[in-house]
């Protein structure tokens, strides 16, 4: 433990998981009708699962540990309210292109003191699951998407965008609890990473 300005200040990092969607708001529908707000939840559960089993477990947190809809202004007032290091939004991309496929990350395009660590995270983390799954880098883009325009003042902030549901290939990958497992586990690597 480390004193800052007369608080306690927990070495672990505290991170917030927003997993996207949820409820009425199914997001991406994919080929064989699986819905992006269930798969975005598999993969954070699972991210929970491997974190609690670390001897030395990160501070997580999700947004919604169920099939619920949370505004996205609740998304990141829990983050403020938590003083998280890390905000990390889940998702998965659809394309009317068919061919469409790979991972992608937004970062704000809002300037902070944390947009250049968000940038270098979300390179470090696409580059780690590309490398473990075998998808394509589609790179760190930049978006004014309000679950990282109201974080990133706070904390280091980025959207992951992981894979196509519309691209059959990925589609099938992110069916397969083994994969959705295997994904979960290199996220939270790459997390522990930073």
């Amino acid at each position: 433990m480390c004193i800052v300005l007369g608080q306690e200040k927990s070495a672990q990092k505290r991170i917030v998981i927003d997993v996207g969607h949820g409820g009425k708001d199914a997001g991406a529908i994919g080929i064989n009708k699986i819905q992006e707000k269930d798969v975005v939840l598999d993969i954070a559960n699972a991210i929970l699962k491997l974190n609690n089993e670390l001897d030395k477990p990160l501070d997580i947190y999700l947004t919604r540990y169920s099939d619920t809809l949370i505004s996205l202004s609740d998304r990141t007032k829990l983050a403020k309210a938590l003083k998280v290091d890390l905000f990390v939004s889940l998702h998965c991309n659809h394309s009317d292109n068919p061919d469409a496929r790979g991972i992608e990350v937004y970062a704000s395009h809002k300037e902070t003191n944390y947009s250049k660590e968000s940038i270098y995270m979300g390179y470090q983390i696409e580059k780690m699951i590309c490398k473990a799954i075998g998808y394509e880098s589609r790179g760190v883009k930049f978006a004014n998407f309000q679950v990282l325009q109201e974080t990133v003042s706070q904390c280091s902030s980025i959207l992951l965008e992981l894979g196509f549901l519309s691209n059959i290939d990925e589609n099938a990958y992110l069916s397969s609890s083994a994969n959705i497992k295997l994904m979960a586990s290199v996220i939270l690597l790459s997390i522990q990473k930073q």
